[in-house]
């Protein structure tokens, strides 16, 4: 019989980083508690989005706070999952932790940026706004599953490749959600740009999960 390789990981900095994530989310909380309220019930209730997109956009603290939140909590999980499904060896290295923070950090600073641009270049900022807002938002709500995700797979089931699949498929359904819903709201602007729209999705949202994907198998 082959031995089962387990992954291990120091807890103390894992722990930091949770604890950190939470602080952040307990100061959006008591900053913005109407709206952490509303925001809480984003995938049944539309009203958060209704709320405050039209209001201060992207720019504003409970944003900050809450995409802070999301990218701590979204590296840490896929170290997790990195550790469980992909190759342990690189689970040495004092900067892989690091990398990968980085590298969601810069990613998604990308994609806002390039949203953004094509927005302004097109003449199309309103509407770029309002879809970047949307997506945001849920993807920030996403944070919330990874948090619980992370603590069960520090603490609970480490190396729980069940946890893994249950994670991405709930992350994977509140962000179609929120595909879904930006889609039905912007039918003739995405009608009048759809050539555009198939290249960002190859490009931005299709092609990173296959890049993903592929590293994990090896």
């Amino acid at each position: 019989m082959e031995p089962v390789l387990r992954a291990t990981y120091n807890l103390d900095w894992i722990t930091i980083l949770l604890f950190f994530s939470i602080v952040a989310l307990v100061i959006a909380k008591a900053l913005f508690y109407s709206r952490f309220l509303n925001f809480i019930i984003l995938p049944f209730n539309n009203k958060y989005i209704f709320m405050y997109n039209k209001k201060d956009k992207l720019l504003n603290w409970f944003h900050v706070f809450f995409s802070v939140f999301q990218i701590v909590n979204f590296s840490i999980f896929a170290y997790f999952t990195w550790s469980i499904l992909g190759n342990q060896e690189q689970l040495n290295s004092p900067f892989f932790y690091p990398i990968i923070l980085a590298s969601v950090f810069l990613f998604l600073i990308a994609k806002v940026i390039v949203q953004m641009g094509s927005g302004f270049i097109f003449g199309t900022t309103k509407t770029i706004s309002e879809l970047v807002f949307k997506k945001l938002s849920y993807l920030n709500y996403s944070g919330l599953i990874l948090l619980i995700a992370n603590v069960i797979l520090a603490y609970i089931f480490q190396n729980s490749r069940i946890v893994v699949y249950i994670t991405i498929g709930l992350v994977f359904l509140i962000n179609a959600i929120g595909w879904a819903t930006a889609l039905q709201n912007h039918q003739k602007f995405l009608a009048n740009n759809f050539f555009y729209f198939i290249l960002y999705l190859c490009a931005l949202e299709i092609a990173p999960l296959i890049i993903i994907g592929s590293y994990l198998k090896y």
